[in-house]
């Protein structure tokens, strides 16, 4: 319980905190070091140290201007130093693994998911000062880099860090989401650094019911919860699960949750009826 108390302790923290004043790499190690049972982080927040110390010395070695580089020599310095120094790749054998979506363990193996990956990019630029933001596009996690200028490129920290363009861009869409999908300006979104946590919480947990830990699962659910409260369909998944787990009293109060707050409609009618029929069971 201990790892989990501290998870949480994080998370409610967050949950009073600007977005701008997260620092979402520290955050993913407070996840992977309470998943770790693990309080001897001393070695990783070092390391992401040496990463901006590492961007920063590359930015003057190759006298690229610090103040307001090009986001092409800011993609330049990031991938010299994560990719060509440190040897981050993105993993294609093992890409399920639970060890990817460890912020420690990506250190350690110098592999990991897109978003994982992405963590660190951020990290490193916005130690710089740069202007960073993930994007909130489907199923493969993207960071965009700005200049003062207002120039930008879209990285792909999966695929050694290179820079994609709207062609590129395209095909990944119609690859994650289907040939008729085409692109619009809400794939260009920036997402909020709570959104990007709840992104990592996400792929735990269905990493972990895909192993068929569904009480693991489930504890990575009530994180997400706090992260964002006003998500309804966590109170329907997390009732599920508890059904699924026997424990009828706590997905009959799960499920009251989410049908006083979703509107009408064939789900509600449908989660309605499992309601009633727990609380026959429970009373």
């Amino acid at each position: 319980m201990k790892n989990q108390q501290a998870i949480r302790t994080a998370l409610k923290g967050l949950s009073e905190q600007e977005d701008q004043n997260i620092n979402l790499a520290e955050l993913a190690l407070t996840l992977a070091a309470a998943e770790q049972r693990s309080e001897d982080t001393k070695h990783y927040h070092n390391h992401l140290l040496l990463l901006a110390k590492g961007v920063r010395e590359e930015l003057r070695n190759k006298k690229i201007e610090q103040d307001n580089p090009t986001p092409e020599d800011m993609a330049l310095a990031l991938n010299n130093v994560l990719v060509d120094k440190f040897r981050y790749k993105g993993d294609e054998e093992t890409y399920e693994s639970l060890d990817n979506t460890n912020l420690m363990c990506v250190i350690d193996r110098r592999a990991g998911l897109p978003i994982t990956l992405g963590i660190l990019y951020l990290h490193a630029a916005r130690a710089q000062g740069w202007c960073a933001v993930g994007l909130s596009f489907p199923g493969h996690f993207l960071i965009r880099l700005e200049n003062r200028d207002g120039r930008r490129v879209i990285l792909d920290p999966f695929h050694a860090g290179r820079i994609i363009d709207t062609p590129e861009l395209r095909s990944l869409l119609k690859l994650v989401e289907g040939q008729a999908s085409e692109l619009s300006a809400a794939h260009y979104q920036p997402a909020s650094d709570r959104a990007i946590l709840f992104r990592l919480l996400d792929n735990i947990k269905t990493r972990q019911l895909d192993k068929g830990c569904i009480e693991a699962a489930l504890e990575v659910l009530l994180n997400m919860q706090i992260l964002l409260p006003e998500n309804v369909n966590l109170w329907r998944e997390g009732g599920l699960m508890y059904l699924r787990l026997g424990r009828l009293e706590e997905a009959l109060r799960a499920l009251d949750v989410y049908i006083t707050r979703v509107p009408e409609g064939p789900d509600r009618r449908r989660i309605d009826l499992v309601v009633q029929e727990l609380r026959e069971r429970v009373h």
